[in-house]
């Protein structure tokens, strides 16, 4: 799992987006855009070529298409390996978040 780490920002934020529940590529697209307050806009070439990596890593799936929706659309949820990768990623960036406001603390007294 460790070896997996760091994530990508793309690949970050695709398993935060499924974490809550299985979306589809435009719908990941618009929550990470939201989540990031506009600052990550991630275009369909990375999406599905991130989407690609992921379900080949195992950290996401293909998700049933709920009856009466398109089923063009292709949905994605995340895995339970995904799930615990995603949550080492959190740490470590607390680990970082952390060392970092400690330095600054630590410096300006």
């Amino acid at each position: 799992m460790k070896e997996m780490l760091p994530l990508t920002e793309a690949f970050y934020y695709i398993l935060i987006v499924l974490y809550t529940e299985p979306s589809h590529g435009y719908g990941i697209m618009q929550d990470t855009e939201k989540m990031s307050n506009g600052r990550v806009k991630i275009g369909a070439g990375t999406l599905y070529t991130a989407l690609n990596t992921l379900l080949n890593k195992g950290l996401i799936e293909l998700y049933p298409v709920p009856e009466g929706t398109d089923t063009r659309r292709k949905m994605y949820a995340i895995t339970e390996n995904g799930r615990q990768v995603v949550s080492a990623e959190v740490a470590r960036l607390e680990e970082l978040l952390g060392v970092g406001r400690q330095a600054l603390i630590t410096k300006k007294g």
